[in-house]
């Protein structure tokens, strides 16, 4: 999600500094930099900044996407979740988009700018699909990245800097293996997301959606929640028994 983000950008117009892990391809385009670094460091986002003014000459906007299933450390259902899967997938998708905003609000306020950021969220967050996805810890982390972003772009429209967040369905990407893999799975995809003939969502059909809310076509919205989710919000699905 993160390179087709910066991809899109890219074609918009936009320089990018895309931070990620060094296992990540590469990206070959003058208008885009990498940081190899990990997310869930402090310092990193400041470095991100940093490298920005220093190559870009600015700062501008930031698209929060790291996150990630918390399965392999034990997330699961609540009875069933160590505390350690908790811990792992709070600090994973939580502390990680309060890291990245931290930083990139503490840059707009010192140079007294206005800025754009976009969180990434999940559908699960408010409308969970109990019988094929139970992660709760990796449901709640992303319900706190609504609560973060929603109280501190209230908090921060005085000073012109908006916060929005995205929530996507199930989209293909390398986390949604298993539920691509998985033939219930898919059969109930089709009618819990309905929309263009009942499909899994597409990278561009968040980026889409989160160039449009970093760009000045959307100056006068902050705080927003908007589901990227094929209608999965709006629909029931059908279970095979």
């Amino acid at each position: 999600m993160g390179l087709a983000a910066a991809q899109k950008f890219v074609s918009e117009g936009a320089q990018v500094l895309s931070v990620g892990k060094p296992q990540e391809t590469a990206l070959n385009d003058d208008q885009i930099s990498i940081l190899f670094a990990d997310a869930r460091e402090e310092e990193t986002m400041s470095k991100a900044i940093q490298i920005c003014i220093e190559k870009f000459g600015g700062f501008d906007g930031l698209f929060h996407v790291a996150g990630g299933s918390g399965r392999s450390f034990g997330d699961g259902p609540l009875h069933e979740m160590s505390v350690e899967g908790w811990k792992q997938t709070l600090e994973l998708n939580a502390t990680t988009v309060m890291l990245s905003n931290k930083a990139a609000i503490d840059h707009f306020l010192k140079q007294n700018k206005s800025g754009a950021i976009v969180n990434l969220s999940s559908v699960l967050a408010m409308h969970p699909a109990p019988s094929f996805f139970s992660t709760h810890a990796y449901a709640a982390a992303k319900a706190a990245i609504i609560g973060l972003s929603t109280s501190s772009a209230s908090y921060y429209a005085k000073n012109n800097i908006r916060i929005n967040v995205i929530s996507p369905g199930l989209v293909e990407t390398p986390m949604s293996v298993r539920a691509r893999e998985n033939e219930n799975i898919m059969s109930y995809i089709k009618f819990k997301q309905p929309l263009d003939g009942g499909r899994i969502g597409n990278a561009n059909d968040v980026t889409s959606i989160a160039a449009l809310l970093l760009s000045d076509q959307t100056s006068f919205i902050t705080g927003q929640n908007i589901a990227v989710d094929g209608g999965w919000s709006v629909s029931e699905g059908q279970y095979t028994k």
